[in-house]
């Protein structure tokens, strides 16, 4: 079902200083960067090799992961059929925190696991926009 980690999320208080750490320290190279104003998020992608580290940036107190602290947030893997992978994934009995896809960034399709399913960890499925 899975055919990759697509990237791995991050939860930071600001994004241009984190771009700091991550692109100048580390030398990973942003490839893209938007704001998501329905889940009020700011959102920047470092590519590492064939997946990302996907910083996120709360832009008020009730945003999506306005509750969460800095750290890591989630894992994503990417998958060809969103659809499909939540059918076998419901079929399975695997708890999903949303039973439908959701707009994501570049214009993905995607939809998360629950942590209480995946031993802890907030799982998300990526599907890629068509090219």
């Amino acid at each position: 079902m899975f055919e990759r980690i697509d990237h791995v999320g991050i939860v930071v208080a600001e994004i241009d200083s984190a771009l700091s750490v991550y692109s100048e320290s580390f030398g990973m190279e942003l490839v893209h960067r938007e704001v998501l104003d329905e889940l009020g998020l700011e959102v920047a992608l470092l590519e590492i090799g064939e997946s990302h580290i996907e910083l996120l940036a709360p832009l008020s107190p009730d945003s999506v992961i306005g509750d969460a602290g800095p750290g890591m947030h989630h894992v994503a893997y990417g998958v060809g059929d969103l659809d499909a992978s939540l059918a076998l994934l419901r079929e399975r009995g695997v708890e999903l925190v949303d039973g439908f896809p959701k707009a994501g960034v570049r214009s993905s399709r995607i939809a998360f696991v629950h942590p209480h399913a995946a031993g802890g960890v907030l799982t998300e499925l990526v599907q890629a926009a068509p090219a």
